[in-house]
């Protein structure tokens, strides 16, 4: 794996020193502070499987576990299937949607992507990726990690962010534990929502932040969702942006781009273990991606 040369590193490096001295009592999942405009909870949220039928099972348990809570916490958000278009590609955003699409989109160094365009603080449409590429290798494809992933993944799309990203596991799937391997492979560590994501989901959707927002009315209430323009990652990575985060072991990024029409794109990327392993403060767009 060769690395180019990259004036980010030194301050990702940095920051991550930083995140480690902060410790994990000030930490918070929320993503930003994201989060759809609603009237009332639970909000409703179109989920349409773009998805291979050997995916659509893992996205169909990911909605369950989304819409049964635990540790008594309110439903604040309900996730419901909506049928796509399977071999959607592109994945491209819809208003008032999270779109979920698999396929081989190449060894070039990550398992997951999920996209958010944002007005303000309001998520307008999302986008989750998974790829076949390496979920196809032996290393990763093993049912609790296609579940993990596609767990988290869609989740980044309510707005939240992870609990942990050391690779410990918190019996989340918004943590970082890799569920590869003989022993963890065929398990259910890490792969549904725990309390404590319920309880963010809370915070974030709590009846103090209600809205009036058109769009969201329209879709509360059934109307079509539009196809939107100009907010759109591709397979390009040079089209995420620019990187404003990196975890300190190389495994996550979030990237941001400012579109014409006002609005941001964010995009989360989940990075394969070989990747972050060849430079963990590297930006991993700008190496060279083989298969292991």
């Amino acid at each position: 794996m060769s690395n180019h040369a990259n004036p980010a590193r030194a301050t990702l490096l940095l920051g991550a020193v930083l995140a480690a001295l902060s410790g994990p009592a000030l930490a918070t999942h929320s993503w930003g502070g994201y989060h759809w405009a609603f009237t009332s909870t639970p909000f409703t949220l179109q989920v349409v499987d773009n998805m291979s039928p050997a995916w659509s099972a893992y996205l169909l348990s990911t909605i369950g576990s989304w819409n049964s809570t635990v540790g008594g916490y309110p439903l604040r958000i309900s996730p419901v299937k909506v049928s796509g278009s399977p071999g959607k590609r592109t994945c491209s955003m819809v208003a008032g949607t999270t779109q979920v699409c698999n396929a081989k989109y190449g060894y070039n160094g990550w398992l997951g992507l999920a996209s958010i365009n944002i007005k303000g603080l309001h998520i307008t449409q999302g986008s989750a990726k998974m790829n076949d590429s390496y979920f196809n290798l032996a290393s990763y494809n093993y049912p609790s990690e296609r579940l993990h992933v596609v767990c988290q993944e869609v989740a980044h799309t309510f707005g939240l962010g992870h609990q942990s990203e050391t690779g410990q596991s918190l019996n989340t799937c918004m943590d970082y534990f890799s569920n590869t391997g003989s022993v963890y492979g065929n398990s259910a560590i890490s792969t549904t929502p725990n309390a404590h994501d319920f309880e963010q989901l809370n915070i974030i959707y709590g009846t103090g932040h209600t809205t009036s927002d058109g769009y969201n009315s329209a879709l509360q209430s059934g109307a079509p969702a539009l196809a939107s323009a100009g907010v759109d990652i591709s397979d390009d990575p040079r089209s995420w942006g620019t990187l404003i985060h990196q975890s300190a072991n190389g495994r996550s990024s979030i990237y941001e781009r400012r579109n014409s029409n006002g609005s941001k794109t964010l995009t989360h990327v989940y990075w394969a273990e070989e990747t972050a392993a060849g430079c963990r403060g590297c930006d991993h767009r700008f190496e060279t991606h083989q298969q292991h």
